[in-house]
């Protein structure tokens, strides 16, 4: 376990996956990141790479030859290695290898890197390409925050506030996973969206291609606040285990198959592609 702190925050992160396990406030004496509960879902805050989201068949379909992937990639299961520290920010790093080339046959290193600036929590994904050809890939966060922040208080004093005026639309997803091409709009009421215990009984509520790039965690009865900010990020999901005391703000580069359309990861929606030799890197960022 590597921890990271400052006079605001103190933050631990694991090498598997290179999860963040703790985003502990020092003023308030809070805990805001989901501690894993293994009953109810086992994570704290993934991250989601090569693919976003679940594949037909758990099959990735790269130049004609499929390969078995889990949903959101194999990062999350990796062991991670920590290859740069000092007191206020840490570097992990998933180089390929004949396990990855096997599942998803690119050569590349896949970074995770924290920085603490004051309050805000920097969390960047950087890719290196290291095949003679174009790689294709999805990245995204997962974490999931505890609410409410404090005992005593109810799931229902939160509320989710967008940044920006939106006219949302929810992507719905199928009980595998998958996209079913149907739609659904969403009232936002002074930019918000309250947070209710039934809300994600059908899946993750997934929007593309928003106006706000910061969506805010708030509550009712008092003025605590956790916002994520996703300035690189253009797809975000919003989820959580129906009746869990948490909620899941993800910034996404990728997204789920779409039922009926098993494509080559060169096709799929929202998918990124890097250069040979070039580097790829986005940040997205939490603040307490």
């Amino acid at each position: 376990m590597t921890s990271i702190e400052n006079d605001f925050l103190r933050v631990s992160i694991r090498n598997k996956g290179g999860e963040l396990t703790s985003i502990y406030n020092k003023a308030t004496e809070t805990e805001h990141l989901w501690q894993a509960d293994p009953f109810i879902w086992p994570w704290h805050a993934p991250n989601l790479f090569p693919v976003v989201g679940g594949l037909i068949n758990n099959e990735l379909l790269v130049n004609g030859k499929a390969y078995k992937m889990e949903r959101h990639g194999f990062n999350r299961q990796s062991e991670l290695l920590l290859i740069e520290s000092n007191e206020v920010s840490a570097k992990f790093s998933l180089p390929y290898s004949d396990h990855t080339l096997e599942v998803y046959p690119y050569k590349f290193d896949f970074q995770i890197c924290y920085d603490l600036i004051e309050n805000a929590l920097r969390v960047t994904y950087k890719l290196i390409n290291h095949e003679r050809e174009t790689i294709y890939f999805s990245v995204g966060g997962h974490p999931a925050f505890n609410v409410p922040f404090n005992k005593g208080e109810n799931y229902e004093d939160y509320y989710l506030e967008f940044d920006a005026d939106e006219k949302l639309v929810k992507h719905l997803l199928s009980d595998k996973g998958y996209y079913t091409g149907e739609i659904q709009q969403v009232t936002l009421e002074k930019r918000r969206i309250p947070l209710t215990r039934d809300m994600f009984k059908q899946d993750a509520w997934v929007f593309k291609h928003l106006n706000s790039r910061e969506v805010t965690i708030k509550s009712t009865k008092h003025d605590q606040t956790v916002a994520v900010e996703f300035p690189h990020f253009n797809y975000l999901g919003i989820w959580a285990k129906p009746g869990a005391d948490f909620v899941c703000i993800e910034p996404w580069l990728g997204c789920a198959d779409t039922e009926g359309r098993h494509v080559d990861i060169s096709k799929k929606e929202a998918i990124q592609h890097l250069k040979y030799g070039h580097v790829f890197e986005a940040s997205y960022y939490i603040s307490i």
